[in-house]
């Protein structure tokens, strides 16, 4: 499809083009023109910059108009798909040869080769020679005071002067009032195969409707303006058989349908549409006036200060299906935010969606470094991670940068769709760069943020972090690069003869700004923050003593929850007079993946739990479990406490550590590892391991290889694999640990919840039988039931349990509990008579 553009941003790499409608499309720095091309493959080949070959950027100016050709949609990683476009005349000429050139015609070209007497320009026709004599040029050249010459890929709109030797040689001209005075006539013999965008024609009106007005042209030639190309101070005024002049925006290559605009910076080839101040975009407008709606496209509002703006239909509500066109009639006014301006429509674009108007962050000049922002894991690299702040904005965590320290496999430790709290260290709108910072020392520092080196005041106490450690001292960066020494003096209050043993890089540490000279960009830092906290100083900057270890894995003690958070519960150990703090992680409580939540939500504050085990020996924070499997592998030693007791053959038990597209990772006490392949999961067909396994399940794993050299353990997770001897004994004994678990959250339930959903919650069980009356039939079949036995709690049965019963509201009938989601106080019963029959 080709397309009349106007360029919105340009890069090193590509140009960002506005398109009609609110689209918007990228070119690839390689579909510009082959001559342009050429070079960037002779520079790459090379291996150095080539003179003649001029950035987009020195041949490029924002708010040109482009012919431009689709040549696919591409899609992002994050699901995001993006017009890609060409500008090179070879596409977007492609319907015209040399026979049928005419005298008059507009064309794009592009600079091939610079001449003594002119320019050879490309216009992508085969056979045809294109000429622009020197003279032609020289008043376009100096209006656009980039040189004595054009540069060769610069874009250019020519008007073909003069034709010979039946198409094969063309002279052309670029001058500015000759571009803006053309006019496709009939005498040019256009055709639906080659008919450009850019195009200037004189049309007539044939039908007026309130979405737009219909009008031929070129006398055989038939096309459609909408609403949103109107001239603004004519939209009420055109009539059938007026003539006007109009302006070619896109031609559809099978449809063949044609779309004009009248808006009057397009009626002059080479023009200029308006453009909007960027202050402008992040408004937050509380009554626009819906002007025009369309079911297909969107609206159009009127703002405010009396500018229109145009809001995509996907941008009207948070899905197609909630939006009622009564609601937007002309007339009537909603709340609505800029999000961006459409230089070919010359309206801002808009959004009424409630996250939108509401988002702290729309574009990357919002941000600002040391924000703290949410965002969201869309791929891993080599260089680091990729995270998407907002649909628009992404920003990379460099691999220094994904914890306080390396990280060397953060693959298990981060998957996409993560949600991760960050910290800017660099914002450049400009170029659409955000670095980020995932290390919590940072993230959570409330410390000032030193971004520049005129806020580097003597004296200043701040966190950075460590680039570089020498025999001289170390290299400590902070935010927006801005970098400092600190000298070996400086390093601590004792002598450091090594620091490169006592520092590392990514290691963030606590400074103060001793002298700062900003002209010449020096910083000398110290680790020394005074005399009364060398103390402290020395234990951030020299490696940390391991404390003592309180409790041996494997010991058992009675805990009370202190309090409840996002992972698991914080816990006293009971009986000890040192106030131990412990943390059971939410995975912990239970060997049964589902009692884990059911517990978490369960228990409250100053609730005892008896009989926990340590499962980490760190010291710094005790690790707890209640996984009954893992408490009596332990005490029946039947556990490896390193790499050198693992044997092949072993089965163990330990729990999922992480899940990765590859295979399951497993931990056991005493912090040996081990990795289950995709095919050795499941004894059926693994395609997604996410669909088989979850961090922190209970696993019996079967050890089948061993790398010593590697120190890596490969095992076995089929069940036909790791059963047991005296598998059905172990069966018995999990189930009913299950059930004793189930009594437990019961009794907790009995005394958390209101008191008669508690007992109904408590009371009901998957088998039972309960009398019901059905409340409600719902459009895909299912039905709700009520019932004394049910008071507070949903009740429902899909389509399927219904058994075929045609019920209505009212009627009373027997059914059998299927299950029963305590964390949702939901009941999932059936009807179906094979299932009441077995009762």
């Amino acid at each position: 499809m080709l397309f009349l553009g106007c360029i919105k941003e340009v890069s090193d790499y590509e140009l960002v083009i506005s398109l009609p409608n609110g689209l918007s499309g990228f070119v690839p720095v390689t579909q510009i023109s082959d001559a342009y091309s050429k070079m960037l493959t002779k520079q790459v080949a090379q291996g150095e910059l080539l003179e003649d070959l001029n950035s987009l950027q020195d041949i490029y100016s924002l708010g040109t108009l482009v012919r431009c050709i689709v040549t696919g949609i591409e899609k992002s990683a994050d699901g995001r798909r993006r017009i890609k476009l060409s500008i090179d005349p070879k596409k977007v000429n492609k319907g015209l040869n040399a026979s049928a050139l005419a005298s008059g015609m507009l064309l794009s070209g592009f600079v091939s080769s610079v001449e003594d007497h002119g320019y050879l320009i490309d216009v992508g026709v085969s056979g045809t020679h294109a000429f622009l004599p020197r003279q032609k040029a020289q008043n376009y050249i100096k209006a656009t005071k980039k040189g004595s010459d054009l540069k060769i890929g610069q874009s250019l709109n020519c008007v073909i002067m003069e034709v010979k030797n039946n198409g094969r040689v063309v002279c052309l001209s670029i001058d500015r009032s000759e571009v803006a005075a053309s006019l496709a006539t009939e005498r040019q013999n256009w055709t639906l195969s080659n008919l450009l965008p850019g195009l200037v024609v004189k049309a007539r009106v044939q039908k007026v409707t309130p979405l737009g007005i219909k009008v031929s042209f070129l006398s055989s030639f038939t096309g459609i303006v909408d609403f949103m190309h109107l001239d603004p101070e004519k939209s009420t005024s055109y009539s059938p058989d007026q003539v006007i002049k109009a302006c070619i925006l896109s031609v559809h290559p099978t449809s063949k349908v044609v779309r004009l605009t009248l808006r009057k910076a397009f009626l002059h080839p080479g023009g200029s549409p308006n453009q909007l101040s960027n202050d402008r975009i992040g408004a937050v407008v509380e009554e626009s006036t819906v002007k025009v709606f369309d079911k297909q496209f969107g609206a159009v509002f009127e703002l405010d200060d009396g500018t229109l703006a145009f809001a995509r239909i996907k941008h009207l509500s948070k899905t197609r299906k909630s939006i009622k066109p009564g609601m937007f009639k002309a007339g009537c006014k909603h709340k609505c935010r800029i999000i961006d301006y459409s230089l070919m429509d010359e309206m801002c674009i808009v959004s009424l969606k409630y996250q939108i108007i509401e988002a702290r962050f729309l574009q990357y000049q919002d941000i600002h470094t040391g924000d703290v922002v949410q965002g969201k894991v869309v791929a891993l690299k080599s260089i680091g991670m990729q995270v998407k702040v907002t649909d628009g904005i992404k920003g990379l965590v460099p691999s220094l940068h994904l914890a306080d320290v390396i990280l060397k496999q953060p693959e298990k430790k981060y998957n996409i769709g993560d949600e991760v709290r960050c910290r800017v260290l660099e914002c450049n709108p400009e170029g659409k760069k955000l670095i980020l910072t995932l290390k919590k020392s940072l993230v959570q520092s409330k410390l000032p943020v030193l971004s520049s080196y005129e806020d580097a005041e003597p004296g200043l106490i701040t966190h950075g972090f460590v680039v570089c450690a020498r025999e001289f001292g170390c290299i400590v960066k902070f935010y927006n690069d801005v970098k400092g020494l600190v000298p070996k003096n400086e390093l601590s209050s004792e002598p450091i003869s090594c620091p490169d043993k006592v520092f590392h890089e990514g290691q963030v540490v606590k400074v103060m700004v001793l002298k700062c000279e900003p002209q010449q960009e020096r910083l000398l830092l110290s680790f020394r923050l005074s005399s009364r906290a060398a103390p402290e100083d020395e234990k951030e900057c020299v490696p940390k003593k391991k404390p003592e270890v309180k409790y041996q894995i494997g010991e058992m003690v009675d805990v009370k929850v202190l309090r409840r958070k996002d992972k698991g519960l914080e816990v006293s150990i009971l009986e000890d007079e040192r106030n131990v703090i412990a943390w059971i992680p939410t995975v912990h409580l239970s060997d049964f993946v589902v009692n884990c939540k059911l517990l978490w939500h369960c228990l409250q504050e100053g609730d005892v739990l008896p009989r926990v085990m340590c499962l980490s020996d760190k010291g710094e924070h005790v690790i707890l479990s209640r996984k009954s499997a893992v408490i009596s592998a332990v005490q029946e030693e039947q556990v490896v406490r390193s790499f050198s007791e693992i044997q092949p053959g072993m089965l163990l038990a330990g729990y999922v550590r992480n899940v990765m597209p590859f295979g399951v990772f497993v931990e056991f006490p005493f912090g040996v590892t081990g990795l289950a392949p995709k095919v050795s999961m499941s004894d059926k067909f693994v395609t997604d391991t996410k669909d088989h396994f979850v961090v922190g399940q209970t696993v019996i794993a079967k050890v089948m290889n061993i790398d010593e050299e590697k120190q890596r353990v490969l095992l076995n997770l089929k069940v036909s694999e790791c059963s047991s001897s005296d598998s059905a004994a172990e069966s018995f004994a999990r189930l009913n640990q299950y059930f004793k678990e189930m009594k437990e959250i019961r009794n907790l339930l009995r005394r958390r919840e209101e008191p008669s959903i508690a007992r109904s919650l408590s009371e009901l069980m998957p088998g039972q039988e309960l009398q019901l009356v059905v409340q409600d039939v719902k459009e895909d079949g299912s039905a709700q039931f009520g019932g004394s036995c049910v008071t507070g709690l949903t009740v429902t049965a899909t389509r399927y349990h219904l058994g075929g019963k045609n019920i209505v509201p009212g009627e009373k009938v027997k059914a059998l509990v299927l299950h029963v989601d305590v964390l949702t106080s939901r009941v999932y019963v059936s009807l179906r008579k094979e299932l009441l029959k077995q009762k």
